[in-house]
């Protein structure tokens, strides 16, 4: 099952790609680790890549893609893939079904921005431990300090009101529209499904509802 994750930053993607990895036993795949990979194995793709992020210029679409294809044909994704954070612009969408890396199931987490607001600007952090807490949902035992140190907790600069704004606004204008384009995809090639979920309500839920529109295709 090759399946990409689609959705606002704190829409809870991490949290089910996390579900379904174990269930299915697939690997996600994250274009920052395959990057990382390939420059420290020197490979051809690598080394292209690493010259575009010594100069902190973007690598391009075309070296992403090639890296995804080697990947892809590791034995750890004989049974598929989760992808989450690339494809995340039209274009690339484009190239990947181009590139012949074929999804048999795009799955939309729906949330409203307000709620990702909410979300995301309520969440606090242990910088050193990393441990996560969100003012309302998961509180800390006392306000603003870690449970286990009792050391203050920060919240994040991509958590801030103003940032998270910017994130949203950007996924409306970049990544909305591959929920069309993979739309349009499966009634013309039948591949991939698309999936609508709402993601607001227990996770348990929103994962047997994922987990339920898997099953109805495979």
């Amino acid at each position: 099952m090759r399946i990409l994750l689609l959705g606002l930053p704190g829409a809870g993607k991490g949290t089910q790609a996390q579900f379904l990895m174990e269930h299915f036993q697939i690997p996600q795949i994250a274009t920052g680790d395959m990057l990382r990979a390939a420059i420290k194995a020197q490979s051809s793709l690598g080394l292209e890549a690493r010259t575009y992020m010594d100069r902190g210029a973007l690598v391009p679409d075309a070296v992403v893609i090639g890296l995804v294809q080697e990947r892809i044909k590791a034995p750890d994704c004989s049974k598929g893939f989760i992808m989450d954070g690339f494809p995340r612009t039209l274009p690339q969408a484009e190239a990947l079904e181009q590139a012949a890396v074929h999804l048999d199931c795009v799955i939309e987490i729906r949330v409203p921005d307000s709620e990702i607001l909410h979300r995301m600007s309520g969440r606090r952090v242990h910088p050193s431990s990393g441990r996560s807490y969100h003012i309302e949902f998961n509180p800390p035992k006392q306000a603003g300090l870690d449970d286990l140190t009792g050391e203050p907790l920060v919240q994040r600069p991509d958590d801030n009101t103003e940032t998270v704004k910017a994130r949203i606004a950007t996924y409306h204008e970049q990544t909305a529209p591959l929920v069309d384009f993979y739309r349009q995809l499966e009634i013309k090639a039948g591949k991939p499904r698309y999936v609508l979920i709402h993601g607001q309500g227990p996770v348990e839920q929103i994962r047997q509802e994922i987990l339920s529109a898997i099953n109805g295709i495979s």
